[in-house]
C-alpha cells in the first residue's frame, strides 16, 4: 500500500466520473481486498453498491463505510457523505427508524443540502405527514431552487395529505431546475393521465425511464415500465 494504491484510486474515480462504472467498481474492490483504506474512494464505492442494489450489496455498503469512518482522510464533509450513504443502506435493508436518527442527528450537527433531500423524503416513506411537511417546508426555505426538495414538498402534499393541486406547483417547479428527475416525471405523468392526455404522460415516463435510478427514488424502473406498458395497450 502507498504511492500506487493512491494512484490506482484516483484513476478508478476518474472512471467512475466519465461513467465507466464497471471498470470503476472492479477497481474499487481491486483495493479494498487489498486493505487500502481511504475516505476518499470509499464513499464512491459505496454510492456504485447502493445504485447496484440488493441486500448483498447494502450489507457490504455498512461494511465498507465502517472502514472509511476509521480512515486517515477522514473529515467532516467526507463525515457528512458517509453517514447520508449508511442511512440509505438502513432503509433499503428494511430500518427506516434507524436511518432516520442518523440522519437527524447530521441535521443537528449542521444541516445541508445533501441531509435535508434524504431526511425530507425518508420522512414521506415513514408516512409522517406533520415531520415531513414540516421539515420540507424548512428545507425549501434553505434552497428553494433544490429539484429534489421541490419534490420532497409535492410529494408530501400527493402522498401524505392528498392535496393534488397543491403539489402540482411543486411538482412543476422541481421540473423548472431538473426536468430529468425521475420521481418528478412519474408523478406529473398521472396528471396527464387524468387529464386524458396520454402521449404527454407517456413522453414524461419514456423520459423517466432514462434516467439514473437512485435508492431514494419513489418510482422504481419496473414501477415506470408497467405504466408505460399500460399507456401504450
Amino acid at each position: 500500500m502507498g504511492l500506487m494504491d493512491g494512484f490506482k484510486a484516483r484513476k478508478a474515480m476518474m472512471m467512475h466520473q466519465k461513467g465507466e462504472t464497471d471498470a470503476a467498481m472492479a477497481a474499487y474492490e481491486e483495493l479494498y481486498r487489498n486493505g487500502y483504506i481511504q475516505a476518499t474512494y470509499l464513499l464512491p464505492y459505496s454510492v456504485l453498491l447502493l445504485r447496484k442494489g440488493g441486500e448483498e450489496n447494502y450489507l457490504k455498503v455498512k461494511e465498507v463505510l465502517k472502514k472509511a469512518e476509521k480512515a486517515p482522510d477522514m473529515n467532516e464533509e467526507k463525515r457528512q457523505q458517509l453517514l447520508m450513504n449508511y442511512a440509505v443502506a438502513q432503509y433499503k435493508l428494511g430500518e427506516i427508524e434507524k436511518a432516520i436518527h442518523l440522519l437527524e442527528v447530521s441535521h443537528q450537527r449542521g444541516p445541508c443540502g445533501m441531509t435535508y433531500q434524504a431526511l425530507g423524503f425518508l420522512y414521506i416513506e415513514a408516512g409522517d405527514a406533520e415531520k415531513a411537511l414540516q421539515y420540507n417546508l424548512e428545507a425549501l426555505e434553505y434552497d428553494d431552487e433544490d429539484p429534489i426538495t421541490l419534490d420532497n414538498l409535492a410529494q408530501t402534499y400527493y402522498r401524505l395529505l392528498g392535496d393534488k393541486e397543491k403539489a402540482k406547483k411543486y411538482f412543476d417547479k422541481a421540473l423548472e431546475y431538473k426536468d430529468n428527475q425521475i420521481d418528478t416525471l412519474y408523478f406529473l405523468s398521472k396528471y396527464d393521465e387524468e387529464a386524458g392526455d396520454k402521449p404527454a404522460a407517456i413522453a414524461k415516463l419514456e423520459k423517466a425511464a432514462e434516467g439514473r435510478f437512485s435508492p431514494l427514488n419513489y418510482a422504481k424502473r419496473e414501477m415506470i415500465e408497467s405504466d408505460l406498458a399500460r399507456l401504450r395497450a
